[in-house]
């Protein structure tokens, strides 16, 4: 299931909280705030559960043309999901049960895929309004996990595996005193800032 996916390994979270590999009695808790961040990440990066991840088999998504269509010098393109790989593409026109197979379509952005980018667009030289929903089967989501979305998962799982600490949202020792808690991590705001970005792919 991709709402189960982690976008960073619990062995990776653990190393970095110098927890040793064979103490495994915090694992559930650890888990639990490495789901926790990935999918708080998806929802503010408006992407389909474990979108940021690779899903292992296509599957068939269905859409309405309506307002998702836009023309250039290039063609008219058709806005997608993200799709990670071209392996086990399948785009198709029509309704119902009667669908007509597409083959003279471009993807883009151009080079996506070779840039660790998913391809969220779709091309033609005619018109996608010709038929009435769209039909795609694909791998959705990323080619892989982005490496900013990882550390930024990492960063969040750890304030909320620590958040068990801080109930009232305010964390302090004696060297330091206490602190309250903002509530977002400027450099998970940083990290994560290009992939909500109004035309980002």
């Amino acid at each position: 299931m991709m709402s189960s996916i982690l976008y960073a390994s619990l062995e990776l979270f653990k190393e970095s909280r110098t927890i040793p590999e064979g103490e495994t009695s915090r694992d559930e808790s650890l888990t639990a705030a490495l789901l926790a961040s990935s999918r708080q990440f998806d929802r503010l990066c408006s992407k389909t559960p474990g979108g940021f991840a690779l899903a292992d088999t296509a599957t068939a998504r269905t859409y309405s043309t309506v307002g998702r269509t836009y023309a250039d010098r290039d063609g008219v393109w058709l806005k997608v999901d993200d799709i990670g790989s071209l392996e086990g593409l399948v785009v198709e026109v029509g309704s119902g049960s009667s669908w007509s197979t597409v083959t003279d379509y471009e993807t883009g952005p151009e080079n996506a895929l070779a840039r660790g980018l998913p391809v969220s667009r779709l091309g033609t030289s005619g018109n996608w309004s010709d038929g009435r929903r769209v039909r795609i089967t694909a791998k959705w989501g990323f080619p892989e996990v982005p490496p900013e979305i990882e550390r930024a998962t990492l960063i969040q799982a750890n304030r909320l595996f620590l958040r068990k600490d801080s109930p009232q949202g305010v964390a302090g020792n004696s060297e330091w005193g206490v602190i309250r808690l903002g509530k977002v991590d400027p450099d998970v705001e940083a990290l994560i800032w290009p992939f909500m970005a109004p035309g980002f792919g």
